[in-house]
């Protein structure tokens, strides 16, 4: 498989990136999902409203990525209407995630030089694993989903979500990558905010993988996609003694928009009112400190600050009391 030259979400440096949740509604539940309705909201947002603040994002971060999200954004029926408008107004690229249900025939009210992409979460490469997380019967519809996107011409790529309940089968994603054509890869670590959070252990289990799993497991697999030549994406987690700490708070321009109006700049605090910036009858403005933007300028040896804050138990510290490896920030990822 050959590398897309297409654009579409960059987790970088100085990247800008739109992730737009227009409604928080979907027709699973999966195990990890991080929605939370009560921090998030239940409403679905207006196609009127939807422009709006379409409009006030692409003003503020001019060429910026734009990804549509839910809840599952497919079962809003004006969809097709906010891509044709976020084509518009000139936004850098514009990709939709989906659980792969794709409800009212989105595939059939957009074209490929609409989107940029169509992202497809399946978090196994069976039925048996990805149906034990995200609902039964999710893996035969997605993986059908993502047939008939690619039959259309649309560009695809695939979000895998590790955890332990799927990284003894990560290994045999990438037969499935090229049977699906996929054109890029995601590999996502599981997070302990939504429902990965709200649940007790005895509920989940122990979802995270130890940094000897993610470097024994994940990163091979990573090396194995990208030597047949497709783009691969992963979050750099942990940071080598002598790398510099960077985050995407202070270095990015990443926004997080969910229905009731809230604006993060860091995922970490979605389950938390920590957003810096809120919609107020469709401006932008800032909320009062302390909020996240106050935090991202704390410097600490542990590296994330929100880690430290928000999921302590990622961190592990030798006899000494020093961290024994800093934690990277989830939004400034590797690509290879």
């Amino acid at each position: 498989m050959s590398e897309v030259s297409a654009p579409t979400v960059c987790f970088a440096k100085h990247a800008a990136n739109v992730f737009f949740h227009i409604l928080t509604q979907c027709n699973l539940r999966c195990r990890h999902c991080y929605i939370n309705p009560a921090q998030h909201g239940t409403q679905r947002l207006e196609l009127a409203t939807i422009q709006a603040w379409l409009g006030v994002m692409a003003r503020r971060s001019p060429g910026a990525n734009l990804i549509l999200l839910g809840g599952e954004p497919t079962l809003h029926p004006d969809l097709a209407a906010a891509v044709k408008h976020a084509r518009q107004l000139g936004y850098g690229s514009i990709t939709i995630d989906t659980n792969g249900y794709l409800f009212h025939d989105i595939l059939e009210k957009i074209t490929p030089d609409q989107v940029d992409f169509i992202s497809f979460s399946l978090d196994g490469p069976s039925a048996a694993t990805n149906d034990a997380i995200r609902g039964q019967g999710s893996f035969e519809v997605c993986t059908r989903g993502i047939r008939q996107a690619k039959a259309k011409g649309f560009r695809t790529s695939l979000i895998y979500t590790v955890s332990r309940l799927n990284l003894a089968e990560l290994a045999a994603v990438p037969p499935l990558l090229a049977e699906l054509k996929i054109d890029r890869f995601f590999i996502q670590v599981i997070g302990l905010r939504g429902q990965s959070a709200t649940h007790s252990e005895e509920q989940t289990g122990d979802l995270q993988v130890s940094r000897r799993e993610w470097e024994e497991h994940v990163l091979p697999v990573a090396r194995q996609v990208a030597a047949r030549g497709l783009a691969v994406i992963y979050p750099k987690v942990y940071l080598a003694p002598d790398e510099p700490f960077a985050c995407a708070g202070r270095v990015a321009d990443n926004y997080f928009i969910f229905p009731n109006g809230r604006v993060y700049r860091c995922p970490l605090c979605e389950d938390f009112p920590l957003h810096s910036l809120v919609f107020d009858r469709d401006r932008l403005v800032a909320t009062a400190p302390i909020n996240e933007s106050d935090l991202f300028q704390l410097e600490i040896p542990e590296g994330c600050v929100m880690n430290k804050l928000i999921q302590p138990g990622n961190l592990n510290y030798t006899a000494d009391g020093r961290p024994a490896c800093r934690i990277a920030c989830c939004l400034i990822k590797e690509r290879l």
